[in-house]
Formats: C-alpha cells, structure tokens, sequence
C-alpha cells in the first residue's frame, strides 16, 4: 500500500544476516514489552519485559540481535510535526487518531505537563496531546540511546503503519475492544505461527495490547532486516537523527 510521500525499499539480501535475529519493543506501564524472533518467516517468538533499553542496545552491540524496531518516535523537530506522522496519519485512516505529532526536542525533560506545554507554545504557538506527554519520559530515554549510525539497525515503527501494510488496508476497529484485538491477532497470524501462545499470556506490567503491538513491530524489524519495508519520511533532526517511520 502506497501513500503520499510513502516509498518503498527492496535492497538484495539481508542487513546483519550473519545475526538473523530481531526484535520489536512497545512501551508499556513498566518498561518496554520485547518481541524476538528470526528473520525467517514462521521462526519462534520469545516475549519478556525490560525495564531499561540498555539491555537490548546491549545485545545489539554484541551481534545477539541484528535489528531492533521500536515503537516510539526516534529524531524530534524543533518545531512543528513531522512529515512522517503526517504521512503515517494518511496510510491508517480511521486509525489516525492513534498516530500523534512527536513532542519537539525542546519538551525533553519537562518536569510536567505544563512545563512542556509552555515550551511548546512559546517555540511553535502550539501545545502538545496529553498522549504525547505520557511518552515524553520514553522518547527520552530514547534519545540518550541513539545515535546516526545505530539508525542502521534500530528503527522507528508505528504499529497502526505495520499492520496496514500487513493487511493492505487500515484496522477497522480500534486496538483495545474485542473486535480489534482480533483483527490484529488474525493478522499476526499469518506471520508468526505461535502468537496465539504469547497473546494468551500474561506479561506483567504491560497490557494485552502492548503485546500485540510489540509483534507487529518486530514484523517489521523483520522487514527492515530483509530490506522490504515502507519508508514514511526520512528528513533529519538537528542531531542528524532521521525521523523515519519503517513498516
């Protein structure tokens, strides 16, 4: 599925094929909820939650893990949105409301709402969503962790964007009621066999959706590995972060 501003990658062979391995992480209640699996469609999956992101950079480093997605914005704007969230709200539709603007770079370390608010006001005349404000903590913490070029194997994923390229067309129902919670899962199921095993179960301090979220991320780790993926954005923060969102 195509959309403005959308372009696809198809690059021969896999990034890191000697490591075949991924991950895909959503933010939960307490930490970071990490999907790993192969890069090979139908390899098994493996669910944990982390508390610090160190713990996956530091499998990266050490070639346990090839590539890792990871559903929270990487490279902020100074001012204004993001061409990527702009494109990712065209490409879910009726989803869109799921896809907010990224907070800028000068909302890091607001101590509260208003703090951040302010900041942005002053900066844009804009404020920013109370949704936007429950990640800022995680985009942080992010931020500290990345660089240019560990952008090569840690990418950016929406999962609204990951399964509307997994299906071809939007959810039709939003992810927390029963009827989305099965879409998704018939979706995931034609990607990774043993879901239903995973989603059955309980990972404490994250909800059922989080997990749901965290495979269709690693889908598109996966994609990513494989040089496959949809590309929406790819313009460059002022630390020369790409602001990029990978499905």
């Amino acid at each position: 599925m195509r959309g403005a501003g959308i372009t696809v990658a198809a690059e021969p062979g896999v990034r890191g094929a000697a490591v075949p391995k991924v991950a895909g992480l959503d933010g939960c209640r307490r930490g970071w909820v990490v999907v790993t699996t192969g890069a090979a469609l139908g390899a098994p999956c493996a669910v944990r939650r982390i508390t610090d992101l160190g713990e996956v950079m530091g499998e990266l480093e050490s070639g346990d893990l090839a590539t890792v997605g990871v559903d929270i914005p990487i490279g902020l704007p100074d001012v204004g949105p993001r061409r990527c969230d702009v494109e990712a709200r065209i490409m879910v539709g009726p989803r869109r409301a799921s896809v907010f603007p990224a907070p800028l770079r000068a909302m890091l370390g607001a101590a509260t709402y208003e703090e951040a608010a302010g900041r942005g006001v002053a900066l844009s005349g804009k404020s920013l969503s109370r949704q936007a404000y429950g990640i800022l903590s995680k985009v942080g913490e992010m931020d500290r962790v990345m660089t240019p070029d560990r952008q090569d194997r840690v990418v950016e994923v929406h999962p609204e964007v990951s399964f509307t390229a997994m299906t071809g067309r939007p959810m039709a129902y939003a992810k927390r009621c029963p009827a989305g919670r099965a879409e998704r899962l018939a979706a995931l199921r034609a990607v990774f066999p043993d879901v239903d095993g995973h989603a059955d179960g309980r990972v404490r301090g994250a909800s059922p959706d989080d997990v749901l979220d965290a495979f269709a991320v690693a889908w598109s780790a996966r994609r990513w590995l494989a040089g496959e993926h949809l590309r929406l954005g790819g313009d460059c923060d002022r630390r020369g972060l790409r602001m990029e969102i990978i499905a």
